[in-house]
């Protein structure tokens, strides 16, 4: 049981504690309605706290059979009362306070408090930028720490909701999922919830089912903790023109409602602080200064500590990466980008198709493992449908072909890992390639 939902339990007894003292008084001045209605308040009370009890602890638990005898002995006063009875107002004072004290020594001594720790991911793909902070808490043994992906959906050009998207079968086999339904949030009341998406139902192109909005998370623990799924291009805090450049990244609701925020570096720590200050108000300025931490992406950690021998390769990608001779192949991670596709639309399909002959002219020594960002399909077809239409068949054309790989999988490190060299778009990935001390060249979409 967490702190707070431990909190809640104790809460009940002083309710019910309070109770006793009408029950008594009513009694005692033949005030017999009153009684009944104080005893019917104190059993719905009590009923309430054994539910909260039971969903966290099990129905067996030592707690649960107190509340219930607690429970019988209200019943017996309720009926002896309503069928005109004697009852003695301070006996049964005495009777109910001994039963209460039971009940609250088995709260205060056989609930243990644990930490209770949520993590709520979206896409499988950007689990990466969770994973060494689950890995802690999971490591923990005085927590308990819980991954449960939530559902998203598409938006349409009117920002409507259309499809649904659920990724839990996704995850690495040692993830322990949880699906979203069998997890109620408002009873558990974690210590701790993380989340990787500050965008709420300012996303234009995809959506975070709302119970799960940043400002709707935020009523039920005592921290929330948003932790950035990209990694930003390092820029100098002092400079305005690059501090506008990330502006939409940083006054975000996530941002805004997290009372912790996690970014990549002291550098992208004082931009932050930089940006909302000038948004919000001089005034603000210490709460970002405490609010937001310096401390490192888990994406670095993730790419750093994964090797290719320890990565399951698909036997297709292996029948790719191999020459006729047994030997391997460079890898060239070729990254193409939403931002990228939405600027130059038909001219980057152009520039797309020319890579992709280049490289299938030199499919003998190098392999192109292709790994398109993970919002494309959304973006695109919400907001440039024919342009979609198009960038799908090229799709098509380039897996049929079978000469190089086509990576849409969650699994993002396993790219990098393969990978002896970066090509493609600015994004996320390459300061990640960077970190991996991979060879990083942006392709230019006006050279074909």
């Amino acid at each position: 049981m967490t702190k707070a939902q431990k909190k809640q339990a104790e809460d009940f007894i002083h309710l019910l504690g309070r109770a006793h003292d009408g029950i008594k008084k009513t009694i005692e001045t033949k005030n017999i309605e009153a009684a009944l209605d104080v005893l019917s308040q104190c059993q719905e009370c009590a009923i309430k706290l054994g539910e909260i009890i039971e969903e966290i602890e099990g129905e067996d638990f030592v707690t649960i059979s107190i509340i219930e005898d607690y429970c019988e002995l209200v019943y017996q006063f309720y009926e002896k009362l309503s069928q005109g009875q004697p009852v003695n107002g301070n006996q049964a004072y005495k009777a109910l306070r001994k039963s209460l004290i039971r009940m609250e020594n088995s709260i205060k001594n056989d609930i243990k408090e644990r930490r209770e720790v949520v993590f709520l991911p979206y896409k499988a793909s950007m689990w990466d930028s969770l994973e060494s902070v689950w890995r802690a808490a999971d490591e923990d043994p005085d927590c308990d720490a819980y991954v449960i992906p939530i559902p998203y959906f598409d938006r349409d050009s009117e920002g409507n909701f259309k499809e649904m998207h659920y990724e839990g079968g996704q995850y690495p086999a040692y993830v322990p999922v949880t699906h979203y339904d069998d997890y109620d949030i408002a009873v558990h009341e974690p210590d701790m919830i993380f989340i990787h998406n500050p965008y709420d139902d300012y996303n234009y192109v995809t959506s975070v089912a709302p119970k799960f909005y940043s400002r709707n998370l935020k009523q039920y623990t005592e921290k929330l903790v948003y932790i950035p799924y990209f990694v930003l291009g390092e820029i100098d805090p002092e400079n305005k023109e690059a501090l506008k450049g990330i502006e939409h990244f940083c006054v975000a609701p996530g941002v805004l409602n997290a009372d912790v925020v996690i970014v990549q570096s002291e550098n992208m720590r004082k931009a932050y602080i930089e940006i909302l200050t000038e948004a919000i108000g001089e005034s603000t300025r210490s709460q970002w200064e405490k609010k937001i931490l310096g401390l490192g992406s888990p994406k670095m950690d993730k790419v750093l500590e994964t090797r290719e021998e320890d990565c399951n390769i698909p036997e297709d990608w292996m029948r790719i990466l191999t020459k006729e001779d047994g030997s391997r192949k460079k890898v060239i991670l070729y990254n193409t980008s939403v931002t990228a596709l939405l600027q130059h639309e038909e001219k980057m399909l152009i520039k797309m198709r020319s890579v992709f002959e280049t490289f299938k002219d030199s499919a003998d020594d190098v392999a192109l493992l292709w790994r398109p960002h993970p919002l494309i399909k959304a973006t695109i077809e919400s907001m440039r449908p024919l342009l979609w239409m198009d960038y799908e068949k090229l799709v098509e054309e380039y897996k049929a072909e079978g000469w190089g790989i086509y990576d849409d999988s969650a699994e993002l490190d396993r790219a990098i890992a393969l990978s002896d060299a970066y090509y493609g778009d600015h994004s996320s990935l390459v300061q990640l390639c960077q970190q991996a001390g991979r060879p990083v060249m942006i392709q230019d979409v006006e050279i074909v």
